[in-house]
């Protein structure tokens, strides 16, 4: 496998996993698990399948699904803090919550909302909720959205996580043609000594960075 981590850019990696759809390798430095290049959808049929997606913010179940993240990132917000919720999607939810609760919320999708003045601005606290796996370049994603933090703001990601060899080969969240990387533990673990901070997990799928004054 030559083909570099698109979080970390090492080029040391292993096959994690095969199954009849994908191969999917797993970086040694990092800890990213990825699908190679050459399975990434196009982006109008990667469309097709967020076009299917039925979430709303009408929906209780899904806005408590949100509160894993939103619970825990009201309790660190001053009043009237200014956001960014990078991959809102096409039923933008987890920002009207945040506007329920007086903050302020711009909106970023590459597919339904591709306004690119976000990345000029600075910004209290950015969210990505269930996006990270689907980015082809993660490295540069993340670094971007960092940078975009003021001090002392924090970024707050939702996705499931990658718990073990075994579990990743029963597990349905890799099914998803869309879904291309793969977080652990670790692997947040490493992106925080990247940062050089400490990353606080919520639950099973949360975690924040919380950018140093």
């Amino acid at each position: 496998m030559t083909e570099a981590c698109p979080l970390c850019f090492s080029a040391q990696s292993t096959l994690f996993h095969r199954d009849s759809q994908r191969d999917f390798y797993r970086c040694k430095q990092c800890a990213l698990v990825f699908v190679s290049t050459v399975n990434h959808l196009r982006a109008d049929d990667e469309k097709g399948y967020y076009d299917l997606h039925q979430n709303s913010p009408h929906d209780t179940g899904y806005r408590t699904f949100l509160e894993r993240l939103s619970k825990p990132l009201f309790q660190q917000l001053k009043p009237a803090s200014q956001g960014l919720d990078f991959g809102s999607g096409p039923g933008p939810t987890l920002s009207l919550m945040l506007k329920e609760a007086g903050h302020s919320v711009d909106l970023y999708d590459p597919f339904y909302a591709p306004l690119q003045t976000v990345f000029t601005r600075q910004y209290d606290f950015i969210t990505s909720t269930e996006v990270v796996e689907h980015l082809k370049a993660p490295g540069f994603e993340l670094d971007r959205l960092w940078a975009l933090l003021k001090p002392g703001g924090v970024l707050a990601i939702m996705t499931k996580r990658v718990i073990g060899q075994a579990a990743f080969a029963r597990w349905h969240y890799k099914n998803d043609p869309t879904h291309i990387v793969f977080f652990s533990e670790q692997t947040f673990h490493w992106l925080g000594k990247y940062w050089q901070v400490e990353p606080v997990f919520y639950g099973a799928d949360v975690v924040f960075f919380n950018k140093n004054n």
